[in-house]
């Protein structure tokens, strides 16, 4: 079979752009053209199901493409064709819907020649390997996968449903890809997971991982992508301070009310997350701290909501991204009473939106 031309669509998180770089390079190992944005006969898209939104980002994109090429094929793979598998078949020209425990075999998959073809396995427990190094040749700074999976079951989250478990990457083979991108010639690499500070192989903790990269020659930063606040250990605050690790944190709070937290089923109270953020500027007084905003959650209140507006706006963070709550059909949260108008939940976005920029 004569290899061909083949485009990559990412949507959603660093760790999906992580890996749709492993996969273009996986392709270009293989002989396929990988194209940008331009008509190629493979188009494979890495989706995204965090929201509803992303559902139908991914149904627009796959009739843009359609459009634009109708003899295409399309293969959708990642978070959503983990979740809703035979549905996205139905939609034209989607040949193949890979979810996340195979979707690094994509490159056998395809070659196969097989279509109408839905692979989606139950994920299973176990630590991983990644084939190729994710080599980013649009950006500076590159995306290191190092874990994989939650076990934290937040109500609202569909993520464990369609990342699996918790799991994270054999030590030296992360260490590996480092070494290969910085040879490539980045500078930055931000590691990436699903939890990521629950990183843990065979007594190998994060802390333990950051520091072997630190000893990396000609890596000149290391960033933390977003990280749960009760997973931080305090050693990893203190490397700030005498290391390449960038000095900021994006620690999500969701929730400033201690009613909603419990209600999430979050790990931590809003006493335990403030006093998270106080040690942090004790050690490290410049660092940079962001974090992630919910609004809309069933049962929150006008109360609820001004309790997260007060925090915010006298805390020491330095932006929040703000979602307003979508419903998934399988997190736990779609079962709660209280369902919150969606006019009320737009202004409620609005409001805290604004906050952020202030």
């Amino acid at each position: 079979m004569s290899k061909r031309n083949i485009t990559f669509y990412n949507q959603g998180c660093r760790l999906n752009q992580a890996e749709t770089a492993i996969l273009e390079r996986s392709f270009e190992a293989d002989g396929y053209r990988v194209m940008q944005d331009q008509p190629s006969d493979i188009v494979v898209v890495n989706t995204c199901t965090v929201t509803e939104n992303g559902d139908r980002d991914t149904r627009q994109l796959v009739n843009r493409i359609n459009r634009e090429n109708p003899n295409v094929k399309i293969a959708l793979v990642g978070c959503q064709a983990q979740i809703l598998k035979e549905e996205l078949l139905k939609l034209p020209n989607v040949n193949w819907v890979i979810g996340n425990a195979q979707k690094m075999n994509l490159t056998k998959i395809i070659n196969t020649d097989e279509t109408n073809v839905v692979i989606a396995p139950k994920i299973e427990r176990k630590s991983f390997t990644l084939p190729i190094s994710g080599i980013d040749r649009r950006h500076t700074r590159a995306n290191l996968k190092v874990q994989d999976g939650c076990d934290f079951y937040c109500a609202f989250c569909i993520i464990p449903f369609a990342r699996g478990p918790a799991r994270s990457r054999d030590f030296s083979d992360a260490i590996r890809e480092a070494i290969e991108l910085v040879a490539a010639g980045h500078k930055e690499l931000v590691l990436t997971g699903i939890n990521l500070g629950t990183y843990h192989f065979k007594g190998k903790s994060i802390f333990d991982l950051i520091k072997a990269l630190n000893r990396i020659q000609g890596l000149e930063r290391i960033r933390i992508s977003s990280i749960e606040p009760t997973t931080i250990p305090d050693e990893l605050v203190s490397l700030m301070g005498s290391s390449k690790l960038c000095r900021y944190f994006h620690v999500p709070i969701q929730s400033a009310s201690n009613a909603m937290l419990k209600a999430m089923n979050r790990h931590y109270n809003l006493e335990e997350y403030d006093a998270f953020l106080k040690s942090v500027f004790e050690v490290v007084p410049d660092a940079g701290l962001g974090t992630d905003v919910i609004v809309g959650f069933p049962g929150e209140t006008d109360a609820h909501f001004q309790e997260t507006v007060d925090y915010l706006a006298s805390s020491p963070l330095s932006y929040f991204h703000v979602f307003s709550y979508s419903e998934r059909r399988i997190a736990r949260s779609r079962k709660l009473s209280g369902k919150i108008e969606p006019s009320v939940i737009q202004e409620r976005s609005r409001i805290l939106r604004a906050l952020s920029q202030v």
